[in-house]
């Protein structure tokens, strides 16, 4: 791996330390809640056997089927095959295409992952899958996450569409069911990576997650662009239905399913806004895969489903979602006003919204820039409003002249009652009033106001000064606030943290083995008797093939035919005992004979 020299920051989240750099300092706090180190020396011998293992394994094979990104992107982004990356050495080289890693403990929320991505950031699960769980592992980790995301983002286009994907994903509203699933796969993941879970603790918690999936009602927008990011970005095809390659991260970092993904038991189908709509299952290979031509195309669906967001559409149906959520978002009104809030009602009119209520903490913003004296203090119990026209009046508040106002008696001084289409009605004193850029009215204040829907009170002169929102229609709906500083975001919390494995006398001696067998291979000490090593594995670790694969390979080398002939035939007998184990084993020997055919 190349490293070059530069100066670093050490920030403290949570009472952990992580090394920033220019990408990761203009990340807003909230999101660095989720950073944790990567705590590089708690790797073990065994954990860099399994990444070296694969990354040769998927070299050789990927080189074959993968998109031709892949192994120039290793190479870019600072992937060593030899070695688990240290993220924040990649930092260095990732830098020079405008991108930075940072660790996290296991999946993340959705809406937390894509917003990572928006600011250039690949977020990587630091924790290695277990040498039982070498093929695949439905946990992230470091595999999955900087040898299958890291190198593909070296394409420009892709690096791109990853960008904008987090971008519009962030901004994608979930359902109040959506976090109760996420917290149920990320619990899965972690029982199913985790040394000596129970099959029945495993089924219990994928029944969980079935009986959530199977009542969830209509997907929320972050269902549906998970699911698009899980055909692309995850599971991903490019080229031809015919002769297709891989460029998904999840397909990149599996060896046992890149192989499975190219045959003609996984259907191939054109990628297509469709892929929104198809669910898929962590726990199980993929029956079919989406194909897209290029990585222009992406972009381009993309863009096609971001049209259907309540983000472009707002509208009535887009402050029900937020409604339907009930999680922390921001309505935008044609005047370019924004309040950010938890949405408590909305009273519509001919299928438009006419009033909308907050509940809580609310601010105002414009430009994703918090209005001066419109913070959450200004406005703790909440903000509501009527928006859309006046009554019996074509033309819009916003869209009035001075002369209209004036006309509309619409100025400082003036108590007025203005009575809006859908039946809301105004009554009180304008104090003043605040204009956008683009001089349109925003905001009119009153003092002893009267807000009432019929013969419901909304709003009462004694709760204060009144302010009414100006705008004539709903024209963006999205999750979170528009300006990020106005809300205390660092309040995740998650039920399970990822499982480290035990230590025990044997286990600890087993990685012994492997740390002498590795310091050999690099030279650090080349005294270690490495057939004492192999009667160990045999007598005292029966099952266990890594390490055996390793010193065949050293025998190969040093042209020790007779070590490598016993290293072989030892093999042939785990293989015997542990029928599964014989694809892996066939697999690495094959590939250290081929290495030495001249």
């Amino acid at each position: 791996m190349l490293f070059s020299f530069c100066t670093f920051k050490a920030y403290y989240i949570l009472d952990m330390s992580y090394e920033s750099n220019a990408i990761l300092d203009k990340l807003p706090k909230h999101l660095k809640q989720f950073i944790k180190p990567q705590e590089y020396s708690d790797y073990t011998a065994i954990n860099q056997a399994v990444w070296r293992y694969v990354m040769r394994k998927n070299v050789d094979y990927l080189s074959k089927v993968a998109h031709k990104t892949y192994l120039d992107g290793l190479q870019k982004t600072g992937i060593s095959i030899n070695n688990i990356p240290n993220m924040y050495g990649m930092n260095r080289i990732l830098k020079q295409i405008g991108w930075a890693a940072v660790a996290v403990d296991g999946f993340i929320p959705p809406s937390a992952f894509m917003e990572f991505q928006a600011y250039n950031v690949l977020v990587i699960a630091s924790d290695i899958r277990q040498l039982e769980h070498i093929e695949y592992t439905p946990a992230p980790d470091i595999i999955h996450e900087g040898a299958g995301h890291a190198p593909i983002i070296a394409n420009p286009e892709y690096a791109e569409y990853l960008r904008r994907f987090g971008e519009i994903g962030c901004k994608a509203i979930s359902s109040a069911k959506d976090y109760e699933l996420y917290e149920a796969v990320r619990h899965l993941s972690i029982i199913k990576e985790a040394e000596g879970t129970s099959q029945e603790k495993i089924d219990t918690a994928e029944k969980h997650i079935e009986t959530l999936q199977e009542n969830m009602g209509e997907p929320s927008e972050i269902a549906l662009i998970r699911n698009l990011h899980w055909w692309t970005v995850e599971y991903g095809l490019i080229g031809t239905i015919d002769n297709p390659k891989i460029y998904g991260a999840g397909l990149l970092s599996s060896i046992g399913e890149s192989a499975w993904c190219m045959t003609d038991q996984v259907k191939k189908t054109p990628y297509s806004i469709e892929a929104a709509h198809i669910a898929f299952d962590i726990t199980k290979p993929q029956p079919q895969l989406f194909v897209t031509p290029d990585f222009a195309y992406l972009s381009q669906v993309l863009e096609e489903f971001a049209n259907t967001m309540a983000l472009r559409k707002g509208g009535l149906s887009g402050i029900k979602k937020l409604l339907n959520s009930k999680e922390l978002g921001t309505i935008e009104l044609s005047t370019g006003l924004q309040i950010s809030g938890n949405f408590e009602n909305v009273i519509a009119f001919e299928d438009k919204p006419v009033y909308f209520q907050t509940k809580g903490k609310t601010a105002l913003s414009y430009r994703e820039k918090e209005l001066v004296g419109h913070s959450t203090k200004h406005h703790k119990q909440g903000f509501g409003s009527p928006i859309g026209k006046l009554k019996g009046i074509n033309l819009a508040i916003e869209d009035m002249s001075p002369r209209d106002l004036k006309a509309y008696n619409i100025f400082e001084g003036q108590t007025i009652t203005l009575t809006f289409e859908g039946g809301i009605q105004v009554e009180g004193e304008i104090i003043t009033g605040t204009r956008n850029l683009r001089g349109e009215i925003i905001l009119i204040t009153f003092e002893n106001c009267t807000v009432t829907y019929g013969d419901t009170f909304l709003f009462k002169p004694e709760f204060g000064l009144y302010h009414m929102a100006v705008g004539e229609r709903i024209v963006s709906a999205f999750n979170g606030p528009a300006d990020l500083a106005s809300f205390d975001l660092i309040t995740h919390k998650t039920t399970d943290t990822t499982i480290k494995p035990s230590k025990n006398t044997k286990s600890a001696q087993l990685e012994l083995y492997y740390q002498q067998i590795r310091d050999y291979r690099e030279g650090k000490n080349t005294t270690i008797s490495r057939n004492k090593v192999f009667q160990e594995l045999k007598h005292n670790y029966p099952n266990d093939w890594l390490l055996s694969i390793e010193l065949y390979e050293l025998a190969k080398i040093s042209n020790d035919t007779n070590f490598a002939e016993e290293i072989a035939a030892h093999l042939e007998n785990v293989k015997q005992n542990n029928p599964k184990l014989g694809n892996l084993i066939d697999d690495g020997l094959m590939l250290l004979n081929e290495s030495f055919i001249i």
